[in-house]
């Protein structure tokens, strides 16, 4: 495939991606004000999962298929970097104050979790290139703490969230559109958002993954494998769903799933993604 048709099937599947990312979002929001476990939980569980996926595909074939493990850990290590980012251009788009002033607890306690987390995986990289003690061991005892981590910060963000009330001031300041944003999620169904959650999960998984298949062929042919460009490139790839999907939560005036997903990201990075790249 020559260098031109590479980046037209790159332009393709991101097109792709930001389409479904829409539906994505808009089947989350609903589903959270349907089951009421809020956008909190439900951007850290269904955003966030569907969303780094590709990260889980890419990881895993670098290191069972192609041999790179450091292929797999630049991977999740730059998609948390870029999920930064995400929150940065988000704040620049949101037209209501700094957008880290709408979220509750439950996000901030996603990202605490999530300092742990990078921090324990960071603390193995050092651990393992400074001795061999651990090398023979079939799992690093540093990915069973930080699978356990993950999915403690699981159980608190649902912990969190189902103990918060809003008071009616927190309400007011919420403004009239979420109103009646609820308002028109009241005639939506459920079991029709779940459907239209899936099927927009498994195009944005799907195109996600070829389109990290696509970026990895162009790194190579550009010669940028196995190169800090490379990698990069690599995290921004599999990082377009993140991004996507949050910029279309905050177009629902949903800030707060578009954090969640985001910080939620970096813990399933983390935690979950990591420890399957080790296995």
């Amino acid at each position: 495939m020559t260098l031109l048709l590479l980046w037209l099937q790159l332009a393709g599947l991101a097109a792709i991606i930001l389409i479904a990312a829409n539906f994505l979002a808009k089947s989350a929001d609903i589903i959270a004000f349907k089951t009421g476990l809020g956008r909190a939980f439900i951007g850290v569980i269904l955003l966030a999962t569907a969303t780094s996926l590709p990260e889980l595909g890419t990881g895993v074939s670098s290191v069972a298929l192609v041999g790179t493990p450091d292929l797999a850990a630049g991977d999740a290590f730059g998609s948390n970097v870029f999920n930064l980012l995400i929150i940065g251009l988000l704040d620049l788009f949101w037209r209501h104050g700094p957008i880290l002033t709408t979220v509750g607890s439950a996000p901030r306690v996603v990202a605490f979790l999530g300092i742990i987390l990078i921090a324990l995986a960071g603390a193995a990289v050092l651990i393992h290139s400074g001795t061999e003690i651990l090398s023979n061991w079939y799992l690093s005892p540093v990915s069973l703490v930080m699978l356990v981590v993950f999915f403690v910060a699981m159980y608190v963000t649902f912990r969190v969230e189902k103990s918060q009330e809003l008071d009616q001031d927190q309400e007011q300041e919420q403004g009239h559109e979420y109103a009646e944003q609820g308002h028109e999620y009241a005639s939506a169904r459920l079991h029709r958002s779940v459907v239209s959650y899936l099927v927009a999960a498994s195009f944005v998984v799907g195109a996600a993954i070829w389109l990290a298949e696509t970026g990895d062929r162009l790194a190579v042919e550009m010669g940028w494998e196995a190169s800090f460009v490379g990698t990069q490139f690599l995290a921004f790839s599999t990082s377009l769903p993140e991004l996507a999907a949050s910029f279309a939560a905050i177009r629902l005036r949903a800030p707060e799933l578009a954090i969640a997903a985001v910080l939620g990201s970096n813990v399933f990075n983390m935690g979950f993604i990591l420890f399957m790249d080790d296995v």
